[in-house]
């Protein structure tokens, strides 16, 4: 169960990482385009990296409920952790409604909403984290 631990912890992380850096695309792409500059190959990277992350994220769920099944389903602190993994699933989708108005060319926030939008992730990370290494109950 080690092993598995560790691969759902890597999964894990490499879904944040794209978490963390597609909102970041957007800004630049949003900057970008608003000061005329060419950002054709933002919106690939955009999309190269949704891609991975959702792979990343179907791993860290996959690994999720084999260490579920191995360790049963018990504890508060799991059922607390659990929801803030659906806000997450859902701020990833979020994400994927934003990569959709990219291509097609209707991505219509600024740069500061973006950024703003950035932080989200780690609001629903931080329970998350706290759930898994505290239990707090």
């Amino acid at each position: 169960m080690l092993w598995i631990k560790t691969f759902h912890i890597l999964a894990m992380t490499s879904w944040m990482a794209g978490i963390f850096y597609l909102p970041r695309i957007f800004v630049h792409f949003v900057e970008g385009r608003d000061a005329g500059q060419d950002v054709s190959r933002l919106e690939i990277m955009a999309g190269k990296l949704y891609g991975f992350m959702s792979i990343m994220a179907l791993f860290t769920l996959g690994l999720g409920v084999w260490l579920w099944l191995g360790y049963g389903f018990s504890g508060g602190w799991l059922h607390a952790k659990l929801f803030f993994v659906v806000l997450l699933i859902g701020y990833h989708h979020w994400c994927k409604a934003y990569l959709k108005k990219m291509r097609a060319g209707q991505l219509d926030k600024s740069g500061r909403y973006f950024r703003l939008f950035n932080e989200l992730p780690l609001l629903i990370f931080i329970p998350i984290l706290i759930f898994v290494v505290v239990k707090p109950f």
